[in-house]
């Protein structure tokens, strides 16, 4: 058994023991063996009780616990409403006020308007009023994945006196390893690492030693873009700031991971043609609904194919052994755009490529079209003529798998670029449209060089 299977059985079995105490009624074996558990693991056993049970531990746990546990649930959990609906609204509101503000802004998004002003109208002003903030903001910026709860200092204060206040201020902040130094007019003008501050002697004024080589991201920024500055500058934590150049919260790595996932996500959508996060929840004709699109539009585009092959129903009549060979031509073209679709996303999403660089890339899988069509189309060529007999026909299969090879791979970098540089998501140049596209393209190469070579066909 590997350690993690062990660690899981471990777990299970701790579940249980704090289940028997929770039924039992037994709150102080109950509180200590579930508050010494780490939030996750809490949180992991919160969400397998029913609906009795956790309804057993409102009473028991107050509401800062539930806070520090809810800040690890997934928000967009489809049953995140109903908890909160099944709590006393004073309980709720006081757990979310617990909570760190990004998180808790995260969980009333998934709250209908009435009972979002309900839990808001529990808190106080000052909180409640940077919710209102948070949730104003579009939730795939970096206003939206932000947190108010850090650590700023005015930057004519020692090291000693910050030092002093950073005790206070660190109950109730996310992260204090980045501390944030603004002037008089509380513009953001430098930045320190915990480990500087307690470095320096205490009557050191911060601004003396303050970092000024800021990096920061405006409110309005792409999430994706955000988390691309903490790929690059192996970032725990990013200021945002507004047009203004005032701090207005920062974004956190946990945050960012959950963007990458998140995006990671959307790509995989768009290659896929649909909604990988569909929820386990949606009923049959939902997840229909959500599918039929795509799926209608990719009908329609292989109609024209299908047109296409009745054009050449003439030449397919006189040479019925051209069918055989269709669907190989066009599934390989297929396989080929996919990968180089799935690479150009991919370059585009980490922006490793510049997305003006656009020529060079398209040089580059070009060539890497026609090579992997040359060697492709010459293996074609000499299967079909070793089985056939016929090696004329291995030639028009092998030039044809390699013209429609080079095409399907230059489509499969070419299509999300364009998509890229005109605005537009490059994911949305899904697999199966550059599937179903390089099928209408091999089709009309297949046909066209073997026209050329009919007299070699008539009769087979």
């Amino acid at each position: 058994m590997s350690q993690i299977d062990e660690n899981e059985k471990k777990h299970s079995e701790k579940y249980d023991e704090i289940k028997t105490y929770l039924d039992n009624d037994d709150q102080i074996k109950f509180r200590k063996n579930y508050l010494d558990m780490h939030f996750y693991d809490q949180s992991n056993f919160y969400l397998s009780l029913s609906k009795d049970e956790r309804l057993k531990l409102y009473t028991i746990l107050k509401p800062n616990e539930m806070g520090d546990m809810f800040d690890t649930i997934e928000d967009d959990l489809p049953k995140i409403p109903e908890l909160l609906d099944e709590m006393d609204v004073k309980y709720a509101s006081e757990m979310l006020n617990y909570m760190y503000d990004d998180n808790a802004a995260d969980v009333l998004e998934h709250m209908d308007k009435s009972h979002v002003d309900q839990f808001l109208s529990e808190m106080p002003k000052n909180d409640a009023n940077n919710l209102r903030g948070l949730l104003h903001y579009d939730t795939e910026t970096a206003g939206g994945i932000m947190t108010t709860d850090y650590v700023q200092f005015d930057q004519n204060l020692t090291a000693g006196e910050a030092i002093k206040l950073l005790r206070k201020m660190a109950e109730t902040a996310e992260t204090i390893y980045y501390l944030y130094i603004l002037d008089e007019n509380e513009d953001l003008v430098g930045v320190m690492s915990l480990r500087d501050l307690i470095l320096q002697k205490s009557k050191t004024i911060l601004k003396t030693v303050m970092n000024t080589d800021l990096i920061t991201v405006n409110v309005d920024d792409e999430q994706a873009e955000v988390a691309q500055v903490f790929r690059d500058y192996e970032f725990l934590a990013c200021p945002v700031v507004d047009h203004s150049n005032k701090l207005v919260g920062i974004v956190t790595v946990d945050d960012v991971i959950e963007v990458i996932d998140d995006e990671a996500q959307q790509d995989y959508s768009g290659l896929a043609g649909v909604d990988v996060d569909e929820s386990i929840n949606d009923n049959a004709f939902k997840a229909a609904s959500k599918r039929l699109p795509w799926l209608i539009t990719l009908l329609l585009l292989s109609m024209i194919t299908a047109t296409l092959v009745n054009k050449y129903e003439n030449l397919l009549a006189q040479a019925s052994i051209l069918a055989v060979f269709i669907s190989t031509i066009t599934g390989t073209a297929g396989n080929a755009g996919t990968q180089s679709l799935a690479v150009a996303v991919r370059r585009l999403a980490t922006d490793e490529i510049d997305r003006s660089d656009f020529f060079k890339l398209l040089g580059k899988e070009l060539l890497t079209g026609v090579l992997t069509g040359v060697v492709t189309g010459l293996s074609i060529f000499v299967i079909v003529g070793i089985w056939k007999n016929n090696f004329v026909l291995g030639l028009v299969i092998g030039l044809a798998m390699c013209a429609a090879i080079t095409v399907a791979n230059v489509a499969g970098s070419f299509i999300p670029m364009l998509m890229s540089r005109l605005g537009f998501d490059p994911a949305v140049a899904s697999g199966p449209f550059i599937s179903t596209l390089s099928d209408l393209t091999s089709v009309l190469i297949y046909f066209s060089i073997a026209g050329i070579f009919l007299q070699y066909f008539v009769g087979t």
